[in-house]
């Protein structure tokens, strides 16, 4: 038997990051800290425009994977593996997570897991059996819940074996990364209070329902029953039983939350706050407003403030950039009836990648605010499996080799500037197969409106384009308009879209194994422009399964050299404004958030 601990150093010094412009809110409530002696029990914390937290059961439906839900139902049901960079890397969160150790066969298809001594809070121990609960009610109802992937997690167990209630086995279908199976697999898991919550109704009895599937299936409707009523989630005796540091105080319809401390709690991640409330808004401009008013402990502006950071300074704030593990891309529609053909030709990606100015325009349009991306594993911050290739930029910005490019290969500009396929057919020197003799350099763009960081660069991307002879459209459009559009030609609805932009908060955001089978894989739903290259496909496939420790940086050296979307300056996820005296640590470059981590320091 052999064990691994999982570290990875993710985080680069915050000050060279800063924050994506996100649309804000009207506030719907108030805040309740002022940072003054007397309120040092609680925290008021500043929720996205719109991301009013709607979802508590560990369990998800598809709609209901908000990132702030999933944070904040794990501080009251910890995951089997809590992976997060709060602590300054990237890795697994020992103290946060329900799993106490684990140790792999020597073949490496079984996983020994032992469990924290964690209790209930009503007194009842967390057991093996309450991990197997939340497997059965998964394996059962795969598609009913988010995150389910056919083939994965849990489909991809092959034995749940108990050995004893703090000792369970995971027998594996075959051998995986051992990164990608805990990272992004067994982090997916949650013990569950199956001696609460395993029946079939309110007032049925407790019993082993979920070990058969005609049971689970009706276990699970009736829990996802419970949790569309928000408002008697502080209410309800299913969800006052809980193992982490917190449970609910109160939770109203527009998403208002405040969570106290557990006082049974029994685990070593102790909150050092004992309340926390999450506060909704519908507008930037209002929540703002209530930073300004100092009604707020830990909130966000805007990029553009960052013009003008000692307002907030001035306030009693300081400024603390939130770096994301993502990337930023506009994909390519190599599928396309009439343009396919266009995009399909490598030379073409090239020469629109090398006319990006991302350096420039991360820090003149963002404010500082993004990060210049260059490839598929996340530059925010450093990992072991970023490419030399990656971070060294194959295609840096240089406008007379992206219009070299094109009248290498048979282009010529016309009496409007605009290059023109003078060489048609699939030989040396000629435009490539598919494209016609007098066909134009010309691309739409459909972007997410509501951002002027985003105008902004649209605008500098069509201006560096016409440079070359590439004449570029913009089109935009409400930002859940753009993301409807970039599935068209997966619903066969329509596929006459080009390229599609709805990065302005960050395109991607990963799991901590930063894998692309969700993205880049042939089949899968977000290769949105459907991307087919079979060596791109083998290394994909091979970050799940392959134990070659090199092979991150295989995969991220292809993909940054083969262009399957184009690579784009990558926002920080907010720029957060911290009350002085307010200690958040690192902020989780997954986006997440332990509240239990913060502390008042004066």
């Amino acid at each position: 038997m052999r064990s691994q601990s999982l570290r990875r150093r993710l985080l680069a010094p915050l000050g060279a990051l800063a924050v994506a412009t996100l649309a804000l809110t009207a506030c719907q409530a108030g805040a309740t800290g002022d940072g003054e002696a007397g309120e040092k029990d609680t925290v008021s914390f500043a929720l996205q425009v719109g991301t009013g937290p709607n979802w508590i059961l560990p369990i998800s439906s598809p709609d209901k994977m908000a990132t702030h839900n999933s944070a904040i139902k794990a501080t009251m049901w910890p995951r089997l593996f809590e992976y997060n960079g709060v602590d300054g890397e990237m890795g697994w969160d020992e103290k946060a997570s329900a799993a106490k150790s684990y140790e792999f066969s020597d073949d490496l298809k079984t996983i020994t897991i032992t469990l924290n001594d964690l209790d209930w809070s009503d007194g009842e121990p967390v057991t093996s059996r309450d991990v197997e609960f939340w497997y059965n009610l998964v394996r059962f109802n795969g598609e009913k819940t988010g995150g389910y992937s056919a083939g994965l997690m849990p489909d991809n167990i092959a034995a749940f074996t108990t050995i004893d209630d703090k000792t369970f086995s995971l027998t594996m279908d075959k051998v995986y990364n051992e990164e990608f199976l805990l990272g992004n697999q067994l982090s997916l898991m949650y013990p569950m209070p199956q001696h609460v919550w395993d029946k079939t109704s309110a007032d049925g009895e407790i019993g082993d329902h979920d070990r058969d599937a005609e049971g689970a299936a009706q276990v699970l409707d009736y829990l996802f029953s419970e949790a569309e009523d928000m408002k008697t989630y502080a209410s309800n005796d299913l969800w006052k039983t809980v193992a982490g540091p917190y449970t609910v105080k109160s939770w109203s319809d527009s998403g208002l939350v405040e969570l106290t401390a557990n006082k049974k709690y029994t685990g070593e991640d102790k909150p050092n706050i004992d309340n926390v409330r999450f506060l909704p808004f519908t507008s930037a401009d209002a929540e703002m407003n209530v930073v300004r008013s100092g009604d707020v402990d830990y909130g966000y502006v805007t990029s553009s403030q960052l013009t003008n950071e000692k307002q907030f300074t001035d306030l009693g704030y300081s400024i603390e950039p939130w770096a994301g593990w993502s990337i930023t891309y506009m994909p390519y529609n190599f599928a396309n009836p009439e343009k396919g053909s266009f995009y399909k030709q490598l030379y073409v990606r090239q020469a629109l990648q090398h006319a990006i100015d991302q350096e420039t325009i991360s820090e003149v349009v963002w404010h500082g605010a993004a990060t210049p991306d260059y490839g598929p594993i996340p530059q925010t911050a450093e990992s072991n499996g970023l490419s030399d290739v990656q971070k060294n930029n194959p295609y840096p910005f240089d406008l007379k080799k992206a219009e070299k490019l094109f009248t290498d290969n048979g282009w010529v500009k016309g009496s409007d500037g605009t290059l023109e396929c003078a060489e048609a057919g699939a030989g040396e020197g000629q435009c490539g197969e598919g494209i016609a003799a007098g066909a134009k350099a010309e691309i739409v763009v459909t972007t997410q409106n509501g951002s002027q960081e985003t105008d902004n660069m649209m605008a500098e991307i069509q201006s560096s384009l016409a440079k070359i002879g590439v004449k570029m459209t913009i089109d935009s459009k409400p930002l859940d308009t753009v993301l409807t559009q970039a599935q068209e030609c997966k619903t066969g609805s329509s596929c006459t879209w080009e390229l599609v932009f709805f990065g302005t908060a960050g395109s991607w955001y990963f799991p901590p194994y930063a894998t692309g089978e969700r993205v880049f894989a042939k089949d899968t739903k977000w290769n949105a422009g459907q991307y087919d290259n079979p060596e791109a496909e083998e290394l994909v496939q091979a970050m799940a399964f392959s134990t070659d420790p090199e092979i991150a940086k295989k995969y991220s050296e292809f993909l940054a050299t083969d262009l399957p979307v184009m690579w784009m300056p990558n926002p920080v996820y907010q720029v957060s404004v911290v009350r002085d005296g307010l200690d958040i640590a690192h902020q989780d470059p997954g986006a997440s958030f332990l509240p239990q981590r913060w502390s008042w320091t004066k």
